[in-house]
């Protein structure tokens, strides 16, 4: 479990402010074509069409199926010039989460939300899932979606030192320490291609509060 792993588990190798490392955009793609159409399909499938979706660690390219309407997509990232140019966004905001992981949203307010190839920066993640299940509707899907590439810098030490098989069993523990609902474990893995791996869960129907 989470409350198990000693609190480097969550320290990075460059511990400077995040603004500083995400001042300057990238307006490139960190998953290839194959993995980036995986993501797509996960989100087809799980998340609702004419929903209000929340794309949490946000950037510039969009992951949702183009064919699919929503009718609201809330991105929160780390650049606003980032933002501003992902065409699927109906609104956009700039948030630390290692900083501030309270999310600026109202109880079950979202039909469904995604963090895609992100995850392995969070250095409060039980925070930060705490409260993507209180920004969800009961029921409603979280789908997480991360490959074997990262920022080694600002990935976290416990991400660094486990495997794919480790990713897995460490993000489902994340959403474990949520109680969301079981988790349905995905994979992409192509023959010289990056690999995808997603894991999706409901938010509970009722949350667990400190008095519980």
């Amino acid at each position: 479990m989470l409350n198990d792993l000693p609190p480097q588990a969550f320290a990075r190798r460059d511990e400077a402010p995040d603004q500083e490392f995400y001042r300057f955009e990238r307006l490139v793609t960190h998953i290839d074509a194959g993995a980036v159409a995986a993501v797509t399909q996960l989100y087809r499938q799980f998340l609702p069409a004419g929903g209000a979706v929340l794309d949490l660690m946000s950037s510039w390219v969009s992951h949702l199926p183009a064919e699919v309407p929503y009718t609201r997509v809330a991105g929160l990232g780390m650049n606003a010039r980032e933002l501003a140019q992902n065409p699927r966004l109906t609104e956009h905001l700039v948030q630390d989460l290692n900083v501030q992981p309270h999310l600026p949203y109202g109880d079950a307010e979202f039909d469904g939300a995604g963090i895609c190839v992100s995850v392995q920066y969070l250095t409060r993640p039980a925070d930060v899932f705490a409260e993507l299940a209180r920004v969800l509707q009961p029921g409603a899907p979280l789908v997480v979606t991360f490959s074997n590439r990262c920022f080694p810098d600002k990935a976290v030490y416990a991400w660094q030192v486990l495997d794919d098989n480790g990713h897995v069993a460490l993000v489902q523990q994340y959403f474990a320490a949520a109680n969301f609902g079981p988790t349905e474990v995905f994979a992409h893995r192509p023959k010289g291609g990056d690999p995808l791996y997603g894991i999706v869960g409901r938010r509970p129907t009722e949350l667990l509060t400190d008095t519980q």
